[in-house]
């Protein structure tokens, strides 16, 4: 069982990275492994088109896709599927064989931990419109936050990866991204709680577009694609 991780797919932008991976490891893996997306996948998206055709893209591989939500999804279509729990977290199940890991989970997928928590400020929401291609939903609420930190300490803080959309405040500080004081300072502090914290082995996020390692353990996530 392998775990593919990538950064944000944009609905069909960005989604040719994943298609020639696997068309470039063709027959090496099935539905037993994993896909994972950090986040502006797209596949409750802006376009219903896009949406559709994302959608499709991700179907027809041969793998099952899980992903946290970036600050570019249509959050309240998202939100508004019925939570099931899957690994022992909650999930949204877009479609069977498209997971949406919600915030502030911990999945245990056959003896590996993974934390999970999406979400993030969207620097162009002054050239979008609020609750048609932005939502205030792209923040995390006081209810998340805590029911992540209630989670991990379920596990005593320790779990193997942890995926998220943006990156601890300091992480984000490294790439040059500084104290914005918008929405997203509060999460990236809550982040970095998490990081002085908890014992895992790698952060995969995605959200700043680069492809970087910070420390060998915080991975930034966008054209890449690693395999644990």
């Amino acid at each position: 069982m392998a775990f593919i991780i990538t950064g944000d797919t944009h609905g069909t932008i960005d989604i040719g990275k994943v298609v020639q991976f696997f068309n470039d490891h063709e027959d090496e893996y099935t539905e037993d492994d994993y896909l994972i997306i950090c986040g502006d996948v797209g596949v409750c998206g802006f376009d219903p088109d896009i949406e559709k055709e994302a959608r499709q893209i991700l179907r027809e591989l041969p793998v099952t896709v899980l992903f946290v939500d970036g600050n570019h999804e249509h959050h309240p279509r998202l939100n508004d599927l019925p939570v099931d729990e899957w690994m022992g977290g909650k999930v949204h199940f877009v479609e069977s064989e498209i997971i949406h890991l919600m915030r502030g989970q911990v999945y245990n997928i056959n003896g590996t931990k993974f934390f999970t928590f999406g979400g993030a400020y969207s620097i162009d929401r002054f050239a979008r419109i609020e609750g048609v291609s932005w939502f205030p939903e792209e923040i995390p609420t006081r209810e998340e936050y805590e029911e992540g930190l209630d989670n991990l300490e379920k596990c005593d803080y320790r779990v193997d990866y942890i995926i998220t959309h943006t990156a601890p405040y300091e992480v984000a500080a490294f790439l040059g991204y500084g104290d914005k004081t918008n929405s997203e300072t509060t999460l990236r502090r809550y982040f970095q709680r998490i990081a002085d914290e908890a014992e895992f082995k790698k952060w995969f996020f995605g959200h700043f577009h680069e492809d970087e390692v910070i420390e060998d353990v915080f991975v930034a996530m966008y054209n890449e694609i690693v395999v644990i």
